[in-house]
């Protein structure tokens, strides 16, 4: 498998050596800039699969080198403590593919970086998605466990493929909500979620664990 190459903007050394180390141990070849213009003189050298990017710099923000990765294809999750709701629209907006606010744990950053570079390599872009033994055939909209056929709802299978497209990442109630919108564009109320996720724990029996994290939301780790 060929190695995937990150760099990390970051000027707090002692969160960059942390990152630098828990990256390497998965197997991903790391740089770490310190700064805009570190960042800047190092990207035209040499060429990255993602970037994790801080928002506040010695000499600029981490927009001035999200501008210059643009151009060049790379994916890029912003790692800041700032939370102010401008910025993350902006990121977003920009075509930032995460953004994720300090304090964070390891093993869920891990999994996000794993998500993003996965997907922009075309992994998840195959019609069939695998949860334990469950398959999400996404190209004709139908769900099995083996070779059973498993019924569900519209909204039980949005549910299930949210899941499915996140697996090891902790979902708030807020975010799996936006992603179960229904069809006809009403809202799903939070209480209706309970339901629904009782419903789908039901129907999938002990083929896959949803696991609830208590005061935040739900996580499927398979």
């Amino acid at each position: 498998m060929e190695t995937k190459n990150i760099l990390i903007v970051e000027d707090d050394a002692m969160i960059a050596s942390g990152l630098v180390y828990a990256l390497e141990q998965e197997g991903y070849a790391v740089t770490h800039c310190k700064s805009v213009g570190e960042a800047q003189s190092t990207l035209t050298e040499a060429q990255f699969d993602l970037a994790i990017l801080d928002m506040q710099l010695p000499d600029g923000t981490g927009f001035d080198v999200f501008e210059i990765l643009k151009s060049t294809g790379t994916s890029v999750i912003f790692l800041t403590v700032v939370d102010d709701e401008g910025n993350i629209v902006r990121a977003f907006e920009g075509g930032a593919d995460d953004y994720i606010t300090k304090p964070f744990r390891v093993r869920e950053l891990l999994s996000r970086v794993k998500r993003t570079i996965n997907a922009n390599s075309g992994e998840y872009n195959s019609p069939v998605l695998k949860l334990g033994t469950v398959s999400i055939d996404t190209a004709a909209g139908k769900v099995y466990i083996g070779d059973s056929l498993l019924e569900l709802t519209a909204l039980e299978y949005r549910l299930l493929l949210t899941f499915a497209k996140n697996k090891g990442i902790m979902l708030s109630r807020a975010q799996i909500l936006d992603n179960i919108w229904d069809s006809a564009g009403n809202f799903v109320e939070d209480n209706t979620l309970t339901v629904y996720i009782k419903r789908l724990r039901e129907k999938l029996g002990d083929t896959i664990n949803i696991e609830t994290v208590r005061g935040l939301g739900y996580r499927v780790d398979q």
